[in-house]
């Protein structure tokens, strides 16, 4: 048996990705398997990042009398790697098979097995990552807070958003945008520090003249946040560690004691859009997923609060199957941004024989899918439907972890006729296979205009005067 429990393909075998082992389906199959065994093994996994928060939770798997290791292995292993970056942390406890937790210690161990993740988390909460294998009664419980952050409306504020391709700013007044403006950039391609702190400090300014005074800045932005310190972002991916130590963690700090000191909050952009989605629709348990660049993902708890986690799906297990696209910054296979950004688009390109030139840019290559697909070419619509079936069997996934009622999908991949069919692929897929679900959780698809502004009056809102 072994890995290929695993091996669980949908109903319907996607013609533009055949070999799809959607995860949920994989550790269904496996978690039934393991019910059925004789002694399954409970095995209880907590994770500890800032703050003291700590995230546990519990497993069964195969007693090591049915020689299943590698079975068990890639459960865990996938267990864990998804809370890491749903959750974050820098401190892995494992209890009750000290035979899997050891192995696991030596996957995090091996830069070519788990090194990405070990230096990634290491890098955002400062903190040397460690897997430690104790007594199951010496695992913590968990032990997480939300915070209360945003929908302050109040005087004159600034929101900005840090994009991979563009920066937009709003000025807005007592809620209200009076003044928006989009500007194209390339943080993700310069190594110097001082062409993102001008090109923030630039738009800041240009929305700055257009108000008789300054309240507070909000920041929504790809990245990861640590009060007001950058830890890890892909906008600054060309910058040696060095260098980002010392120029461009305290970026915000610095851009703050230019503008007076004036209340400023840094929060990741999938949280300012699941924020500005709670705002919206005034209501809670809200996750935002923009499709774009990369997968970009935000939540807003039972209590309107947003809760410290990562929300880094990008890097979430989405696929079993190990041929699948390799992820070119975690070099890790089926993981979320292969699948929801435009990298899933131009991978499914290939197998819907659609032959893009291979001089554009990403961008430009999703586009030419998308104008496609506008003029009702059958291949590029199925693209988009494939990355809908994705979706559907992923946000099963997610639920495990998120209690959700609502989910917002955004991004460029989302916009035009293509954003339609993954919504309604999505929705089917959750009707027929996980109907429970598909009666708790609604999908939509904000219009373009609210999805603009919202995020800017989100943005602005965030700090609190």
């Amino acid at each position: 048996m072994d890995e290929f429990i695993f091996n669980q393909k949908p109903k319907k075998i996607l013609k533009l990705d055949k070999n799809f082992n959607p995860i949920i389906l994989g550790n269904l199959a496996f978690e039934e398997t393991v019910a059925k065994s004789e002694n399954p093994c409970f095995i209880k996994i907590a994770i500890e990042r800032h703050n003291q928060q700590i995230a546990s939770v519990t497993a069964y798997i195969f007693h090591e009398k049915y020689n299943q290791s590698n079975a068990n292995f890639l459960y865990i292993e996938r267990l864990i790697k998804t809370l890491l970056w749903l959750k974050g942390g820098f401190r892995v406890y494992i209890g009750g098979n000290e035979t899997i937790g050891n192995r696991i210690k030596e996957a995090y161990q091996k830069k070519e097995l788990r090194g990405f993740d070990q230096q990634f988390m290491t890098n955002v909460y400062e903190h040397n990552f460690e897997v430690l294998v104790v007594n199951i009664e010496n695992v913590p419980n968990s032990n997480e807070t939300s915070t209360s952050i945003g929908r302050h409306l109040d005087g004159y504020r600034i929101g900005f958003d840090a994009g991979g391709s563009d920066r937009k700013v709003s000025a807005v007044v007592n809620g209200k945008s009076i003044y928006s403006e989009e500007i194209v950039w390339h943080p993700k391609t310069n190594s110097d520090p001082k062409y993102h702190y001008n090109g923030i400090m630039d738009s800041l300014k240009r929305a700055a003249s257009k108000l008789k005074k300054v309240d507070a800045i909000g920041v929504s932005s790809a990245g990861i946040f640590i009060n007001n310190r950058v830890a890890v972002a892909s906008l600054f991916r060309q910058i040696p560690q060095d260098v980002f130590d010392l120029e461009v963690r305290d970026m915000y700090i610095k851009i703050q004691k230019e503008f007076n000191n004036v209340p400023i909050e840094v929060i990741n952009d999938g949280d300012v859009t699941a924020l500005a989605g709670a705002m919206s629709l005034d209501s809670n348990n809200i996750l935002g997923i923009a499709m774009g660049t990369s997968e970009a993902a935000g939540y807003v708890d039972g209590l309107g609060n947003l809760t410290g986690w990562l929300n880094e799906l990008c890097f979430v297990p989405v696929d079993y199957n190990k041929d699948s696209m390799i992820d070119e910054w975690s070099q890790d296979y089926g993981v979320g941004v292969t699948y929801f950004s435009q990298d899933a688009v131009i991978k499914l390109s290939k197998s819907a024989g659609i032959d893009l030139d291979e001089k554009l840019s990403p961008a430009e290559k999703l586009k030419v899918i998308q104008n496609l697909a506008e003029n009702k070419d059958i291949r590029a619509i199925e693209i988009f439907e494939t990355i809908g079936v994705y979706l559907g069997y992923t946000l099963a996934y997610y639920a495990r972890f998120y209690d959700i009622s609502q989910v917002l999908i955004l991004g460029r991949v989302t916009s035009g006729i293509g954003g339609l069919k993954i919504l309604e692929q999505t929705n089917k897929l959750l009707k027929n296979e996980f109907t429970d679900l598909s009666k708790q959780i609604t999908v939509t698809l904000p219009d373009e205009q609210s999805r603009r502004v919202g995020q800017s009056i989100a943005a602005a809102s965030l700090p609190k005067l």
